[in-house]
Protein backbone atom coordinates (compact mmCIF):
# COMPACT_ATOMS: atom_id res chain seq x y z
CA UNK A 1 0.00 0.00 0.00
CA UNK A 2 1.11 3.94 -0.65
CA UNK A 3 1.46 6.24 1.51
CA UNK A 4 -0.19 9.47 2.81
CA UNK A 5 3.56 11.46 1.78
CA UNK A 6 3.60 9.24 -1.49
CA UNK A 7 0.57 11.04 -2.26
CA UNK A 8 2.26 14.50 -1.17
CA UNK A 9 5.41 13.79 -3.31
CA UNK A 10 2.93 12.88 -6.61
CA UNK A 11 0.72 15.94 -6.01
CA UNK A 12 4.03 18.07 -5.45
CA UNK A 13 5.58 16.10 -8.76
CA UNK A 14 1.50 16.58 -10.98
CA UNK A 15 1.80 20.43 -10.14
CA UNK A 16 5.40 21.19 -11.12
CA UNK A 17 5.07 19.02 -14.21
CA UNK A 18 1.70 20.71 -15.58
CA UNK A 19 3.51 23.67 -14.82
CA UNK A 20 6.22 23.47 -17.28
CA UNK A 21 3.96 21.36 -19.71
CA UNK A 22 1.84 23.99 -20.24
CA UNK A 23 4.37 26.78 -20.46
CA UNK A 24 5.66 24.67 -23.07
CA UNK A 25 2.35 24.48 -25.20
CA UNK A 26 1.51 28.49 -24.50
CA UNK A 27 4.05 28.90 -26.28
CA UNK A 28 1.92 27.50 -30.15
CA UNK A 29 -0.08 29.34 -31.95
CA UNK A 30 -3.47 28.49 -31.00
CA UNK A 31 -4.17 26.43 -33.81
CA UNK A 32 -0.87 24.20 -33.43
CA UNK A 33 -2.27 23.18 -30.31
CA UNK A 34 -5.66 22.11 -31.47
CA UNK A 35 -4.30 20.47 -34.62
CA UNK A 36 -5.37 16.97 -34.81
CA UNK A 37 -2.18 14.27 -34.59
CA UNK A 38 -3.52 11.28 -34.68
CA UNK A 39 -2.78 11.04 -30.65
CA UNK A 40 -5.87 9.04 -28.69
CA UNK A 41 -7.69 12.39 -27.78
CA UNK A 42 -6.08 14.02 -31.26
CA UNK A 43 -4.72 17.49 -30.29
CA UNK A 44 -2.72 18.84 -27.50
CA UNK A 45 -5.36 20.74 -26.43
CA UNK A 46 -7.74 17.97 -26.02
CA UNK A 47 -5.45 15.48 -24.81
CA UNK A 48 -4.57 18.50 -22.02
CA UNK A 49 -8.59 18.90 -21.47
CA UNK A 50 -8.92 14.96 -20.78
CA UNK A 51 -6.11 14.86 -18.24
CA UNK A 52 -7.63 17.79 -16.46
CA UNK A 53 -11.25 16.01 -16.68
CA UNK A 54 -9.50 12.79 -15.03
CA UNK A 55 -8.17 14.54 -12.39
CA UNK A 56 -11.36 16.03 -11.43
CA UNK A 57 -13.39 12.85 -11.97
CA UNK A 58 -10.96 10.96 -8.93
CA UNK A 59 -10.32 14.00 -6.85
CA UNK A 60 -14.62 14.43 -7.09
CA UNK A 61 -14.71 10.91 -5.94
CA UNK A 62 -12.29 11.39 -3.27
CA UNK A 63 -13.83 14.39 -1.57
CA UNK A 64 -17.46 13.96 -2.59
CA UNK A 65 -17.76 16.69 -4.89
CA UNK A 66 -18.37 14.88 -8.16
CA UNK A 67 -17.54 16.17 -11.66
CA UNK A 68 -20.17 15.83 -13.87
CA UNK A 69 -18.35 16.79 -17.07
CA UNK A 70 -19.40 14.47 -20.00
CA UNK A 71 -17.15 11.44 -20.46
CA UNK A 72 -12.87 12.46 -21.16
CA UNK A 73 -13.54 15.37 -21.19
CA UNK A 74 -11.72 16.03 -24.36
CA UNK A 75 -13.68 19.62 -25.01
CA UNK A 76 -14.52 20.95 -21.57
CA UNK A 77 -12.70 24.85 -22.18
CA UNK A 78 -11.99 25.81 -25.91
CA UNK A 79 -9.85 28.50 -24.48
CA UNK A 80 -6.42 28.23 -23.52
CA UNK A 81 -6.18 30.63 -20.73
CA UNK A 82 -9.29 29.21 -19.37
CA UNK A 83 -7.84 25.65 -19.73
CA UNK A 84 -4.78 26.70 -17.78
CA UNK A 85 -6.76 28.84 -15.25
CA UNK A 86 -8.66 25.83 -14.21
CA UNK A 87 -5.36 23.72 -14.46
CA UNK A 88 -3.98 25.51 -11.60
CA UNK A 89 -6.98 25.51 -9.69
CA UNK A 90 -7.06 21.42 -9.50
CA UNK A 91 -3.50 21.27 -9.35
CA UNK A 92 -4.23 23.23 -6.07
CA UNK A 93 -7.11 21.62 -5.07
CA UNK A 94 -5.19 17.85 -5.44
CA UNK A 95 -1.96 20.17 -3.14
CA UNK A 96 -4.93 20.17 -0.73
CA UNK A 97 -6.42 17.03 -0.73
CA UNK A 98 -3.25 15.42 -0.53
CA UNK A 99 -1.79 17.79 2.08
CA UNK A 100 -5.01 17.08 4.61
CA UNK A 101 -5.15 13.29 4.14
CA UNK A 102 -5.72 10.84 7.10
CA UNK A 103 -3.42 7.90 7.00
CA UNK A 104 -6.42 5.50 7.59
CA UNK A 105 -8.62 6.76 3.71
CA UNK A 106 -5.71 4.47 1.90
CA UNK A 107 -6.71 1.87 3.69
CA UNK A 108 -10.18 2.23 3.13
CA UNK A 109 -12.50 1.67 -0.40
CA UNK A 110 -13.76 3.68 -3.18
CA UNK A 111 -16.78 3.25 -4.85
CA UNK A 112 -18.19 5.26 -7.99
CA UNK A 113 -19.65 4.71 -11.11
CA UNK A 114 -17.38 4.30 -14.44
CA UNK A 115 -17.56 7.20 -16.76
CA UNK A 116 -17.05 4.59 -19.44
CA UNK A 117 -19.98 2.68 -18.62
CA UNK A 118 -21.73 3.89 -15.62
CA UNK A 119 -21.27 0.55 -13.90
CA UNK A 120 -20.84 0.66 -9.92
CA UNK A 121 -17.55 0.04 -9.20
CA UNK A 122 -15.00 -0.79 -5.93
CA UNK A 123 -11.74 -0.06 -5.73
CA UNK A 124 -8.94 0.36 -2.54
CA UNK A 125 -8.54 4.06 -1.73
CA UNK A 126 -4.82 3.14 -2.41
CA UNK A 127 -5.29 2.14 -5.85
CA UNK A 128 -7.22 4.99 -7.02
CA UNK A 129 -5.21 7.34 -5.36
CA UNK A 130 -2.62 5.67 -7.60
CA UNK A 131 -4.65 5.77 -10.30
CA UNK A 132 -5.30 9.54 -10.14
CA UNK A 133 -1.57 9.90 -10.44
CA UNK A 134 -0.43 7.79 -13.10
CA UNK A 135 -3.45 8.44 -15.52
CA UNK A 136 -2.14 12.24 -15.29
CA UNK A 137 1.51 11.00 -15.97
CA UNK A 138 0.68 8.77 -18.99
CA UNK A 139 -1.15 11.26 -21.19
CA UNK A 140 1.18 13.93 -19.94
CA UNK A 141 4.19 11.85 -22.02
CA UNK A 142 1.86 11.54 -24.89
CA UNK A 143 1.46 15.16 -24.76
CA UNK A 144 5.31 15.39 -24.09
CA UNK A 145 5.63 13.77 -27.18
CA UNK A 146 3.33 16.03 -29.00
CA UNK A 147 5.40 18.91 -28.26
CA UNK A 148 8.99 17.05 -29.12
CA UNK A 149 6.94 17.07 -32.90
CA UNK A 150 6.47 20.76 -32.83
CA UNK A 151 10.10 21.37 -31.70
CA UNK A 152 9.45 22.05 -28.32
CA UNK A 153 11.04 20.05 -25.31
CA UNK A 154 9.92 20.63 -21.50
CA UNK A 155 12.98 19.13 -20.22
CA UNK A 156 13.89 16.22 -17.47
CA UNK A 157 10.20 14.76 -16.40
CA UNK A 158 11.96 12.38 -14.17
CA UNK A 159 11.01 12.43 -10.54
CA UNK A 160 14.01 12.81 -9.30
CA UNK A 161 14.76 16.37 -10.82
CA UNK A 162 11.18 17.02 -9.25
CA UNK A 163 12.82 20.44 -7.05
CA UNK A 164 14.00 19.47 -3.79
CA UNK A 165 13.54 15.85 -3.74
CA UNK A 166 17.53 14.83 -4.90
CA UNK A 167 19.82 16.42 -2.65
CA UNK A 168 23.46 16.87 -3.33
CA UNK A 169 26.03 15.01 -1.53
CA UNK A 170 29.10 16.32 -2.64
Amino acid sequence: MISVEYCQLLARYNRWMNERLYACAGELADDARKRDRGAFFGSIHRTLNHILWGDRVWLGRFTGSPCTVAAYGADMFEDFAALLAEREATDTAILDWAGALPRDWLASAVEYRAAADGRLRRLPAWVAATHLFQHATHHRGQVTALLKQEGKDIGATDLPWLPGVVRRTD
